[in-house]
Protein backbone atom coordinates (compact mmCIF):
# COMPACT_ATOMS: atom_id res chain seq x y z
CA UNK A 1 0.00 0.00 0.00
CA UNK A 2 1.30 3.11 -0.91
CA UNK A 3 1.55 5.76 2.18
CA UNK A 4 0.03 8.88 2.00
CA UNK A 5 2.49 11.45 0.44
CA UNK A 6 0.13 14.69 -0.40
CA UNK A 7 1.58 18.20 0.32
CA UNK A 8 0.41 21.01 -1.49
CA UNK A 9 1.87 24.03 -3.22
CA UNK A 10 -0.40 26.02 -1.36
CA UNK A 11 0.46 24.73 1.97
CA UNK A 12 3.79 24.94 1.37
CA UNK A 13 4.04 29.00 -0.04
CA UNK A 14 2.08 29.78 2.78
CA UNK A 15 4.73 28.22 5.39
CA UNK A 16 7.05 30.09 3.67
CA UNK A 17 5.38 33.33 3.86
CA UNK A 18 4.94 32.83 7.66
CA UNK A 19 8.42 32.29 8.00
CA UNK A 20 9.96 34.70 5.97
CA UNK A 21 10.66 37.32 8.73
CA UNK A 22 13.25 34.72 10.01
CA UNK A 23 14.54 33.63 6.90
CA UNK A 24 15.19 37.18 6.57
CA UNK A 25 16.98 37.95 10.28
CA UNK A 26 19.34 34.87 8.87
CA UNK A 27 19.94 36.61 5.82
CA UNK A 28 20.61 40.06 7.47
CA UNK A 29 22.57 38.14 9.57
CA UNK A 30 25.13 36.69 7.27
CA UNK A 31 25.57 39.80 4.93
CA UNK A 32 26.79 41.52 7.37
CA UNK A 33 29.35 39.22 8.16
CA UNK A 34 30.67 37.83 4.81
CA UNK A 35 33.21 35.40 4.29
CA UNK A 36 35.48 34.97 1.04
CA UNK A 37 36.81 31.43 -0.04
CA UNK A 38 36.60 27.73 1.25
CA UNK A 39 36.75 28.30 4.84
CA UNK A 40 33.82 30.20 6.28
CA UNK A 41 33.51 29.81 9.95
CA UNK A 42 31.08 32.03 11.13
CA UNK A 43 28.88 31.32 8.20
CA UNK A 44 28.93 27.67 9.10
CA UNK A 45 28.18 28.02 12.32
CA UNK A 46 25.34 30.01 11.37
CA UNK A 47 24.20 27.28 9.47
CA UNK A 48 24.45 24.48 11.95
CA UNK A 49 22.42 26.66 14.89
CA UNK A 50 19.65 26.77 12.58
CA UNK A 51 19.66 22.79 11.63
CA UNK A 52 20.32 21.95 14.77
CA UNK A 53 16.67 21.22 15.95
CA UNK A 54 15.09 19.85 12.84
CA UNK A 55 16.23 16.47 12.59
CA UNK A 56 18.82 16.15 10.09
CA UNK A 57 21.84 13.71 9.78
CA UNK A 58 24.87 16.57 9.31
CA UNK A 59 28.11 16.19 8.20
CA UNK A 60 30.70 18.48 7.85
CA UNK A 61 33.43 19.12 5.39
CA UNK A 62 37.32 18.35 5.88
CA UNK A 63 39.01 20.18 3.28
CA UNK A 64 36.31 23.08 3.66
CA UNK A 65 33.72 24.43 6.03
CA UNK A 66 31.19 23.11 4.20
CA UNK A 67 27.66 21.61 5.52
CA UNK A 68 26.10 18.28 4.06
CA UNK A 69 22.63 17.98 6.02
CA UNK A 70 20.37 14.62 4.94
CA UNK A 71 16.63 14.47 6.27
CA UNK A 72 14.94 11.16 5.55
CA UNK A 73 11.40 11.00 4.80
CA UNK A 74 9.10 8.96 6.42
CA UNK A 75 6.98 7.75 3.47
CA UNK A 76 9.90 6.04 2.19
CA UNK A 77 10.63 4.16 5.34
CA UNK A 78 9.29 0.49 3.37
CA UNK A 79 12.28 1.65 1.06
CA UNK A 80 15.47 -0.01 1.95
CA UNK A 81 18.30 2.10 2.71
CA UNK A 82 19.93 3.22 -0.46
CA UNK A 83 17.45 3.02 -2.95
CA UNK A 84 14.96 5.55 -1.70
CA UNK A 85 14.41 8.59 -4.24
CA UNK A 86 17.16 10.76 -3.23
CA UNK A 87 16.60 14.59 -4.06
CA UNK A 88 19.67 17.42 -3.85
CA UNK A 89 18.83 20.92 -3.16
CA UNK A 90 22.48 23.59 -3.28
CA UNK A 91 22.93 27.05 -2.18
CA UNK A 92 26.31 28.84 -2.02
CA UNK A 93 27.23 30.52 1.15
CA UNK A 94 30.61 32.66 0.42
CA UNK A 95 30.98 36.87 -0.35
CA UNK A 96 33.55 38.16 -2.37
CA UNK A 97 36.40 40.51 -1.46
CA UNK A 98 35.18 43.80 -2.33
CA UNK A 99 34.32 46.73 -0.47
CA UNK A 100 30.53 47.70 0.42
CA UNK A 101 28.96 50.22 -0.82
CA UNK A 102 25.33 49.68 -1.48
CA UNK A 103 24.16 52.07 1.53
CA UNK A 104 21.89 49.23 2.64
CA UNK A 105 21.33 49.04 7.36
CA UNK A 106 22.34 45.46 7.28
CA UNK A 107 26.21 46.07 5.32
CA UNK A 108 29.27 44.21 5.33
CA UNK A 109 30.86 45.38 8.83
CA UNK A 110 34.36 44.09 7.62
CA UNK A 111 35.34 47.02 5.28
CA UNK A 112 36.41 44.51 2.80
CA UNK A 113 34.05 41.75 1.75
CA UNK A 114 30.60 41.64 0.87
CA UNK A 115 27.98 39.31 -0.50
CA UNK A 116 27.65 41.16 -3.79
CA UNK A 117 26.28 38.21 -5.59
CA UNK A 118 23.52 37.11 -3.09
CA UNK A 119 24.88 33.89 -1.99
CA UNK A 120 23.51 35.16 1.69
CA UNK A 121 20.04 35.22 -0.35
CA UNK A 122 20.65 31.18 -0.92
CA UNK A 123 22.12 30.31 2.17
CA UNK A 124 18.85 31.53 3.76
CA UNK A 125 16.69 30.04 1.12
CA UNK A 126 17.89 26.88 1.87
CA UNK A 127 18.03 27.30 5.36
CA UNK A 128 14.25 28.13 5.29
CA UNK A 129 13.54 24.93 2.58
CA UNK A 130 15.12 22.96 5.63
CA UNK A 131 12.77 23.92 8.01
CA UNK A 132 9.46 23.52 5.66
CA UNK A 133 11.05 19.97 4.77
CA UNK A 134 11.54 18.82 8.51
CA UNK A 135 7.90 19.75 9.28
CA UNK A 136 6.72 17.73 6.09
CA UNK A 137 9.63 14.59 7.14
CA UNK A 138 6.70 12.57 7.60
CA UNK A 139 5.34 12.71 4.07
CA UNK A 140 8.17 13.05 2.14
CA UNK A 141 8.34 9.70 -0.14
CA UNK A 142 12.05 9.79 0.08
CA UNK A 143 15.30 11.53 0.81
CA UNK A 144 16.55 15.12 0.52
CA UNK A 145 19.98 16.17 0.61
CA UNK A 146 20.55 19.56 1.40
CA UNK A 147 24.30 21.38 -0.05
CA UNK A 148 25.85 24.08 1.82
CA UNK A 149 28.63 25.13 -0.19
CA UNK A 150 31.58 27.49 0.03
CA UNK A 151 33.85 28.65 -2.51
CA UNK A 152 31.80 29.30 -5.42
CA UNK A 153 33.77 32.78 -6.44
CA UNK A 154 36.30 30.94 -8.07
CA UNK A 155 37.22 28.44 -5.47
CA UNK A 156 35.28 25.40 -6.92
CA UNK A 157 33.65 24.58 -3.92
CA UNK A 158 31.69 22.48 -5.66
CA UNK A 159 34.46 19.64 -6.73
CA UNK A 160 35.70 19.46 -3.04
CA UNK A 161 32.18 18.80 -2.10
CA UNK A 162 31.73 16.36 -4.67
CA UNK A 163 34.68 14.35 -3.93
CA UNK A 164 34.23 14.53 -0.57
CA UNK A 165 30.45 12.61 -1.41
CA UNK A 166 27.63 14.82 -0.80
CA UNK A 167 26.13 13.12 -3.83
CA UNK A 168 26.04 9.71 -2.06
CA UNK A 169 25.68 11.50 1.19
CA UNK A 170 22.26 9.92 1.74
CA UNK A 171 23.29 6.09 0.68
CA UNK A 172 22.84 6.64 -3.09
CA UNK A 173 23.90 8.65 -5.88
CA UNK A 174 20.58 11.15 -5.61
CA UNK A 175 18.13 10.95 -8.50
CA UNK A 176 17.96 15.00 -9.06
CA UNK A 177 19.32 18.29 -8.38
CA UNK A 178 18.49 21.88 -8.28
CA UNK A 179 20.14 24.82 -7.52
CA UNK A 180 18.94 28.79 -7.41
CA UNK A 181 20.61 31.95 -8.22
CA UNK A 182 19.35 34.97 -7.29
CA UNK A 183 20.20 38.07 -9.67
CA UNK A 184 20.07 42.00 -8.46
CA UNK A 185 18.64 42.79 -12.33
CA UNK A 186 17.31 40.21 -15.56
CA UNK A 187 14.05 40.34 -14.58
CA UNK A 188 11.42 41.79 -12.65
CA UNK A 189 11.79 40.81 -8.65
CA UNK A 190 10.31 37.38 -8.39
CA UNK A 191 10.47 36.02 -11.62
CA UNK A 192 12.33 32.86 -11.70
CA UNK A 193 13.96 31.87 -14.77
CA UNK A 194 15.83 28.95 -16.50
CA UNK A 195 16.21 27.48 -20.16
CA UNK A 196 17.41 23.50 -21.34
CA UNK A 197 21.06 23.05 -22.41
CA UNK A 198 23.72 25.01 -21.58
CA UNK A 199 22.92 27.81 -19.18
CA UNK A 200 25.89 28.98 -18.00
CA UNK A 201 29.47 28.77 -19.46
CA UNK A 202 32.34 26.98 -19.00
CA UNK A 203 35.90 29.32 -17.70
CA UNK A 204 39.11 28.76 -18.36
CA UNK A 205 42.29 31.07 -17.50
CA UNK A 206 45.03 32.24 -19.42
CA UNK A 207 48.20 33.05 -18.19
CA UNK A 208 50.90 34.20 -20.72
CA UNK A 209 54.65 35.70 -20.25
CA UNK A 210 56.39 36.14 -23.53
CA UNK A 211 60.25 36.13 -23.10
CA UNK A 212 62.54 37.97 -25.86
CA UNK A 213 65.60 40.46 -25.09
CA UNK A 214 65.92 44.09 -24.26
CA UNK A 215 67.29 47.00 -25.59
CA UNK A 216 67.00 50.65 -26.64
CA UNK A 217 63.81 51.53 -28.16
CA UNK A 218 65.89 53.46 -30.81
CA UNK A 219 67.18 50.06 -32.27
CA UNK A 220 64.34 47.34 -32.27
CA UNK A 221 66.65 45.10 -34.11
CA UNK A 222 69.65 45.03 -31.65
CA UNK A 223 66.45 43.28 -29.21
CA UNK A 224 63.76 40.74 -29.42
CA UNK A 225 61.04 42.61 -28.23
CA UNK A 226 58.32 40.63 -26.78
CA UNK A 227 55.69 43.60 -26.67
CA UNK A 228 54.95 43.88 -30.61
CA UNK A 229 54.70 39.61 -30.42
CA UNK A 230 52.17 40.11 -27.05
CA UNK A 231 49.89 42.44 -28.90
CA UNK A 232 49.68 40.27 -32.03
CA UNK A 233 48.84 37.36 -29.69
CA UNK A 234 46.25 39.25 -28.57
CA UNK A 235 44.86 40.19 -31.97
CA UNK A 236 45.32 36.13 -32.91
CA UNK A 237 43.65 35.06 -30.14
CA UNK A 238 40.20 36.94 -31.58
CA UNK A 239 40.76 36.11 -35.35
CA UNK A 240 41.56 32.34 -34.20
CA UNK A 241 37.67 32.62 -32.22
CA UNK A 242 35.93 33.47 -35.38
CA UNK A 243 38.12 31.01 -37.86
CA UNK A 244 38.07 27.89 -35.73
CA UNK A 245 35.14 27.64 -33.86
CA UNK A 246 31.14 27.50 -35.00
CA UNK A 247 29.57 30.63 -34.37
CA UNK A 248 26.79 28.68 -33.30
CA UNK A 249 29.40 27.21 -30.70
CA UNK A 250 30.08 30.61 -29.43
CA UNK A 251 33.56 31.10 -27.58
CA UNK A 252 34.68 34.35 -26.21
CA UNK A 253 38.64 35.51 -24.93
CA UNK A 254 38.77 38.92 -23.26
CA UNK A 255 42.06 39.95 -22.39
CA UNK A 256 41.93 41.78 -18.92
CA UNK A 257 45.67 41.98 -18.10
CA UNK A 258 48.18 43.50 -19.89
CA UNK A 259 51.85 44.48 -18.87
CA UNK A 260 55.26 45.20 -20.50
CA UNK A 261 58.27 47.53 -19.71
CA UNK A 262 59.07 50.63 -17.88
CA UNK A 263 59.65 53.74 -19.73
CA UNK A 264 58.79 54.32 -23.54
CA UNK A 265 62.21 54.04 -24.86
CA UNK A 266 63.26 50.84 -23.59
CA UNK A 267 62.24 47.13 -24.81
CA UNK A 268 61.37 44.90 -22.11
CA UNK A 269 62.57 41.37 -21.98
CA UNK A 270 59.23 40.06 -20.77
CA UNK A 271 55.40 41.03 -21.61
CA UNK A 272 52.61 39.41 -19.66
CA UNK A 273 48.94 39.05 -20.15
CA UNK A 274 46.04 37.06 -18.96
CA UNK A 275 42.63 36.51 -20.40
CA UNK A 276 39.55 34.79 -19.21
CA UNK A 277 38.20 32.24 -21.85
CA UNK A 278 34.14 31.20 -22.13
CA UNK A 279 32.38 28.66 -23.78
CA UNK A 280 29.63 26.42 -24.20
CA UNK A 281 30.40 23.28 -24.70
CA UNK A 282 32.43 20.22 -23.90
CA UNK A 283 33.77 19.71 -26.76
CA UNK A 284 34.46 23.61 -27.63
CA UNK A 285 36.18 24.08 -24.09
CA UNK A 286 38.64 20.83 -24.75
CA UNK A 287 39.45 22.55 -28.59
CA UNK A 288 40.36 25.51 -26.59
CA UNK A 289 42.74 24.15 -24.53
CA UNK A 290 44.76 22.48 -27.37
CA UNK A 291 44.30 25.63 -29.78
CA UNK A 292 44.80 28.47 -27.59
CA UNK A 293 48.89 27.62 -26.50
CA UNK A 294 49.58 26.11 -30.08
CA UNK A 295 48.42 29.40 -32.00
CA UNK A 296 50.76 31.69 -28.94
CA UNK A 297 53.42 29.29 -29.03
CA UNK A 298 53.53 29.29 -33.09
CA UNK A 299 53.43 33.39 -33.22
CA UNK A 300 56.52 33.30 -30.32
CA UNK A 301 58.40 30.66 -32.70
CA UNK A 302 57.81 33.39 -35.39
CA UNK A 303 59.42 35.96 -33.83
CA UNK A 304 62.79 34.04 -32.36
CA UNK A 305 61.13 34.32 -28.38
CA UNK A 306 60.04 32.25 -25.95
CA UNK A 307 56.18 31.99 -24.19
CA UNK A 308 55.03 30.19 -21.47
CA UNK A 309 51.62 29.52 -21.91
CA UNK A 310 49.39 28.41 -18.56
CA UNK A 311 46.15 27.51 -19.50
CA UNK A 312 44.34 26.57 -16.58
CA UNK A 313 40.45 24.59 -16.52
CA UNK A 314 38.37 26.43 -14.06
CA UNK A 315 34.33 25.37 -13.98
CA UNK A 316 32.84 23.59 -17.16
CA UNK A 317 29.61 24.38 -18.91
CA UNK A 318 26.52 24.30 -16.56
CA UNK A 319 24.65 22.23 -18.82
CA UNK A 320 20.51 21.80 -17.57
CA UNK A 321 18.68 18.38 -17.92
CA UNK A 322 15.27 19.26 -20.34
CA UNK A 323 13.16 17.31 -18.15
CA UNK A 324 14.39 18.58 -15.03
CA UNK A 325 14.31 22.22 -16.07
CA UNK A 326 10.64 21.48 -17.46
CA UNK A 327 9.83 19.56 -14.05
CA UNK A 328 11.32 22.98 -12.58
CA UNK A 329 9.35 25.25 -14.47
CA UNK A 330 5.68 23.18 -13.80
CA UNK A 331 7.21 23.37 -9.78
CA UNK A 332 6.96 27.52 -10.64
CA UNK A 333 4.07 27.73 -12.61
CA UNK A 334 2.08 25.33 -9.44
CA UNK A 335 3.47 27.99 -6.61
CA UNK A 336 3.17 31.33 -8.53
CA UNK A 337 1.42 30.50 -12.04
CA UNK A 338 2.92 31.18 -15.26
CA UNK A 339 3.76 34.93 -14.23
CA UNK A 340 6.51 33.13 -11.96
CA UNK A 341 8.57 32.29 -14.69
CA UNK A 342 9.79 33.72 -17.83
CA UNK A 343 11.98 31.20 -20.15
CA UNK A 344 15.65 32.44 -20.99
CA UNK A 345 16.56 32.97 -24.62
CA UNK A 346 20.16 32.99 -24.13
CA UNK A 347 22.57 31.23 -22.04
CA UNK A 348 25.07 33.86 -19.56
CA UNK A 349 28.75 33.81 -19.85
CA UNK A 350 29.46 33.47 -16.30
CA UNK A 351 30.32 30.38 -15.24
CA UNK A 352 29.38 28.18 -12.16
CA UNK A 353 30.67 25.21 -9.90
CA UNK A 354 27.44 23.96 -9.85
CA UNK A 355 27.84 22.43 -12.88
CA UNK A 356 30.54 19.79 -11.40
CA UNK A 357 26.86 18.46 -9.87
CA UNK A 358 25.10 18.79 -13.53
CA UNK A 359 27.68 16.71 -14.65
CA UNK A 360 27.36 13.84 -12.36
CA UNK A 361 23.24 14.04 -11.86
CA UNK A 362 20.35 15.01 -14.13
CA UNK A 363 19.29 18.71 -12.49
CA UNK A 364 18.11 22.12 -13.26
CA UNK A 365 20.11 25.40 -12.27
CA UNK A 366 17.08 28.27 -12.22
CA UNK A 367 17.78 32.09 -12.01
CA UNK A 368 15.70 34.07 -9.46
CA UNK A 369 15.11 37.70 -9.95
CA UNK A 370 15.22 39.99 -6.37
CA UNK A 371 15.67 43.13 -8.31
CA UNK A 372 15.18 45.99 -5.59
CA UNK A 373 11.71 47.54 -5.38
CA UNK A 374 11.85 50.95 -7.37
CA UNK A 375 14.77 49.89 -8.97
CA UNK A 376 14.93 49.23 -13.25
CA UNK A 377 15.93 46.28 -14.98
CA UNK A 378 18.14 48.17 -17.19
CA UNK A 379 19.97 49.97 -15.16
CA UNK A 380 20.03 48.36 -11.96
CA UNK A 381 23.62 47.43 -10.36
CA UNK A 382 24.37 44.12 -11.01
CA UNK A 383 25.86 41.18 -9.22
CA UNK A 384 29.32 41.45 -8.21
CA UNK A 385 29.07 45.21 -8.58
CA UNK A 386 29.69 47.26 -4.55
CA UNK A 387 26.29 49.16 -5.12
CA UNK A 388 24.25 45.53 -5.82
CA UNK A 389 21.19 45.44 -3.74
CA UNK A 390 19.04 42.27 -3.77
CA UNK A 391 15.00 42.34 -2.75
CA UNK A 392 14.33 40.25 0.71
CA UNK A 393 11.29 39.85 -0.92
CA UNK A 394 12.32 36.98 -3.06
CA UNK A 395 13.35 34.68 0.23
CA UNK A 396 10.03 33.19 0.50
CA UNK A 397 9.38 32.53 -2.97
CA UNK A 398 13.19 30.64 -3.05
CA UNK A 399 12.57 29.00 -0.53
CA UNK A 400 9.36 27.47 -1.44
CA UNK A 401 10.62 26.69 -4.75
CA UNK A 402 13.19 24.49 -3.10
CA UNK A 403 10.62 22.99 -1.02
CA UNK A 404 8.31 21.98 -3.60
CA UNK A 405 10.94 21.32 -6.15
CA UNK A 406 12.26 18.20 -3.20
CA UNK A 407 8.26 17.19 -2.10
CA UNK A 408 6.92 16.92 -6.01
CA UNK A 409 10.13 15.31 -7.49
CA UNK A 410 10.31 12.87 -4.40
CA UNK A 411 6.47 12.24 -5.58
CA UNK A 412 7.20 11.84 -8.79
CA UNK A 413 10.35 9.60 -8.28
CA UNK A 414 8.51 7.47 -6.24
CA UNK A 415 5.70 6.96 -8.50
CA UNK A 416 7.86 6.04 -11.60
CA UNK A 417 9.48 3.09 -9.07
CA UNK A 418 6.12 1.76 -8.36
CA UNK A 419 4.85 1.91 -12.48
Amino acid sequence: MTPDMSISATSILQDATELAPEIIRLRHALHRTPEVGLELPRTQEKVLEWLEPLGYEVSLGKDLSSVTAVLRGGAASDIPAGERPTVLLRGDMDGLPLAEKSGVGYASQTGDTMHACGHDLHTSMLAGAATLLAERRDSLAGDVVLMFQPGEEGYDGASYMVREGVLEAAGKKVDAAFGIHVMSAMEQSGVFTAKSGPIMSASDGLFVTVRGAGGHGSAPFAAKDPVTAAAEMVTALQVMVTRQFNIFDPVVISVGVLRAGTVRNIIPETAYFEATIRSFSHEAQQKLQASVPALLEGIARAHGLEVTVNYNNEYPTTINDESETLFARNAVEELFDSTGYQAMRDPLAGSEDFSRVLNEVPGSFLFLSALTPGADVATAEYNHSPYATFDDSVLSRGTALYTHLAVSRLQALRASAEH
